[in-house]
């Protein structure tokens, strides 16, 4: 299966933070699927990093590091992506997240994520 890390997700991970359950992590650590972290993802602690969130540990250059040495796909930002933002509900205002929801729509992949507001999202969701 692919599955498209959100960048909350993305960051426990490689940091193996108490924060991900169980479930998250057997299917990180299931061999059989293809974990990807989008460019959005790195977009957002780029962001978000340089304005000193406190949620952004590290910085864009570390984190593609640290995904390219756990094995992640990073999946770039396809002019498809953009398009299907404009026929997502209004489920999340959030624009890093719609993106990543319409990232995993077009391509097909399951959106991994906590956040409760993505889950109105469907199917691709895959709540941990």
């Amino acid at each position: 299966m692919n599955i498209l890390l959100d960048t909350h997700i993305a960051l426990w991970a490689i940091a193996d933070s108490p924060r991900l359950n169980a479930q998250a992590k057997q299917a990180i650590l299931n061999p059989k699927n293809t974990l990807w972290v989008s460019t959005v993802s790195l977009w957002e602690i780029a962001i978000k990093h340089s304005l000193g969130k406190g949620d952004m540990p590290v910085d864009a250059k570390q984190a593609l590091n640290y995904f390219q040495a756990a094995g992640y796909q990073i999946l770039p930002i396809y002019a498809e992506h953009t398009l299907a933002i404009a026929e997502l509900p209004y489920h999340h205002q959030d624009p890093f997240d719609r993106l990543l929801i319409a990232q995993a729509m077009t391509e097909p992949m399951r959106l991994m994520t906590h956040d409760t507001q993505i889950e109105k999202y469907g199917s691709m969701v895959l709540m941990v």
